[in-house]
């Protein structure tokens, strides 16, 4: 038996989680799930999740949210630096780093059925390209290739991208951000830090007003993006749905637009913490509408099969694979 440690670091939690390879990644013998702000570093967030356990531990794996470049990232909305030789000298085991959508990557092959919902069936092309988009705490993208033998997970910052309004309202949207922000991307205006952005755009330009019960709400709460969703979903504040409207709108852009940068014939898979939870919105017909909105290829993108993953301990699962299939090679 050979016990690993695997780990999904997000902006919000971090998750852990112990598994014997000889049963394989899907199966965890252990895990728990920490605020990450909690905590100064992952060293020590992790040295608290190990404290007291007897497991004798081969190596690790951990996916964090932001660009991995020679074994050692800055997450991008945590103030942590990690590490994969300093992780690997405080744990005394080696320790391999990723992407957090190559970590998503690297769960889809081992989806089942019961792990997705089906937005569009479409028809599947035999080993063609996988495109994941992942509106979170932040906004990821990745992208699965088929080399012969499998498919093979690449990650990406496409969520950094420059925002490409679509349409009147997208195009004041746009200019709204600007004069905050600067540089506008897709991640300010289609993850849970963007959520916000559409509210207040709304609310500011009048389109909406805000109803005195939902500001005091949003006021009081630590995350305003679960207030503004609960309240779309409830029917309850007109603000509420024409936010998430215009979300689910963007989003289905830019999925298309990632559909069509990798050619995604073999289908398209929504992950992160949100779609799962707005499942009835992604189900609204201008979402499918933005996706295969490409002109002379929307009917190449309406037969590309789509599915929100449900698992939400999908990239949990992908690091500990990723760590399972490194062990192998060395």
């Amino acid at each position: 038996m050979s016990i690993q440690l695997a780990g999904d670091i997000g902006g919000t939690k971090t998750a852990l989680a112990i598994f014997d390879t000889e049963v394989g990644p899907r199966n965890f013998l252990e895990q728990a799930t920490y605020p990450s702000a909690d905590y100064p570093s992952l060293d020590a967030l992790v040295v608290e999740f190990l404290k007291g356990k007897k497991w004798q531990l081969g190596r690790a794996s951990f996916d964090v949210a932001g660009p991995v470049v020679n074994g050692r990232c800055q997450a991008t909305n945590l103030p942590w630096v990690i590490e994969e030789v300093s992780l690997s000298k405080e744990l005394g085991i080696p320790v391999r780093l990723l992407n957090d959508l190559d970590a998503v990557a690297h769960a889809i092959p081992l989806l089942e059925p019961s792990d997705l919902e089906t937005l569009n069936q479409g028809t599947p092309v035999k080993h063609g390209a996988l495109a994941v988009i992942a509106p979170g705490t932040g906004l990821g993208e990745g992208f699965l290739g088929w080399d012969g033998n499998g498919y093979r997970p690449f990650p990406s910052e496409g969520g950094h991208s420059d925002f490409a309004p679509s349409g009147p309202m997208q195009l004041k949207l746009l200019t709204y951000l600007m004069d905050r922000f600067g540089h506008v991307s897709y991640e300010r205006v289609c993850s849970g830090i963007g959520l916000p952005n559409l509210y207040a755009f709304i609310k500011d330009t009048g389109i909406c007003s805000e109803p005195a019960w939902l500001h005091d709400q949003i006021a009081a709460a630590p995350d305003p993006t679960p207030v503004i969703s609960q309240a779309a979903l409830d029917d309850k504040a007109d603000i509420a749905v024409a936010t998430l409207d215009l979300f689910v709108s963007i989003l289905g852009s830019e999925a298309g637009n990632l559909a069509l940068k990798v050619l995604a014939t073999g289908g398209v898979y929504l992950g992160g913490g949100i779609p799962p939870r707005i499942i009835p919105f992604l189900k609204k017909a201008e979402f499918f509408h933005m996706f295969q909105n490409k002109g002379r290829f929307s009917t190449l993108l309406a037969n590309m099969p789509i599915y929100v993953i449900l698992n939400h301990e999908a990239a949990l699962i992908g690091a500990a694979r990723h760590g399972l299939e490194h062990g192998r090679l060395i």
